[in-house]
């Protein structure tokens, strides 16, 4: 399986708001890669930096140093390196946690949809509604949400929203950022259903943030463990989860083993 996406030992972090703009660190030399068609997990406790470097991941913050590779090429770099000649760079794009803040409230469904199947061109304006209702199709809607708006859907519902909002730009590669720790646990496992099922349809890959272990262990192949910024665990066999050694990660599994 090649590796789609490979990052460095990336360091990063802020200047605190007070105490006199002290640096507070957040990165701390992390390395791994996500293979080709997989879904790799990144578990850690809020603060550990999980959706620092999904940030970064997705080109909205650059580190302070190592490197991040998309395809191969650096993310970080000018364009004239980023766009080989006979060489598209991948598409990235995101689910996020608060589907609230993730759409624009006042728009409707259609016209949300509408904007990233536009964005990527090679769409007629006549045919944008039935390209709209497609992806509706494919995240388990019909074709009457197109005129509903944020407000006038569940929490299930906008999140499939936002689902094919990220499919509709075909990309290579999703960061899932706490997907959906926002939502009933009902409605959790249904989501987490639809994503493997757009994984195995559409070829995908993703990167999946989570503190919580049960969804990543429901859809991941392999798992890192991130605290306080560094890795400290990798489980690159979910047979073997039950066989972690740092305190923390089997604090983690004790929790869900415990329900």
């Amino acid at each position: 399986m090649s590796i789609l996406v490979e990052v460095d030992n990336v360091h990063h972090g802020y200047r605190a708001q007070d105490g006199g703009g002290a640096w507070q660190p957040v990165l701390h030399g992390v390395s791994f890669d996500v293979r080709a068609g997989e879904c790799l997990g990144i578990i850690g406790e809020s603060g550990s930096g999980k959706s620092t470097l999904g940030r970064i991941l997705l080109g909205l913050e650059a580190p302070k140093s190592g490197q991040v590779k998309l395809g191969g090429r650096p993310l970080y770099a000018p364009l004239r390196f980023w766009r080989p000649r006979g060489k598209k760079p991948l598409r990235v794009s995101a689910v996020f946690q608060d589907y609230t803040s993730s759409a624009n409230p006042f728009m409707n469904v259609l016209h949300i949809l509408s904007e990233p199947l536009l964005v990527r061109g090679g769409v007629r304006r006549d045919e944008v509604r039935r390209q709209v209702v497609g992806l509706l199709d494919q995240v388990g809607l019909t074709e009457e949400v197109c005129e509903r708006f944020p407000h006038q859907l569940s929490g299930g519902q906008m999140q499939r929203v936002c689902i094919a909002r990220a499919i509709a730009g075909k990309p290579d590669f999703v960061v899932l950022d706490e997907a959906v720790s926002a939502l009933d646990v009902t409605v959790q496992v249904q989501i987490l259903d639809l994503l493997a099922d757009l994984r195995q349809q559409l070829g995908l890959t993703y990167l999946f943030i989570s503190h919580d272990l049960t969804a990543i262990t429901y859809l991941c192949q392999r798992v890192i463990f991130l605290q306080q910024g560094r890795v400290i665990e990798r489980v690159d066999d979910m047979a073997t989860l039950g066989q972690v050694r740092h305190p923390y990660a089997r604090h983690l599994l004790q929790a869900v083993m415990a329900f």
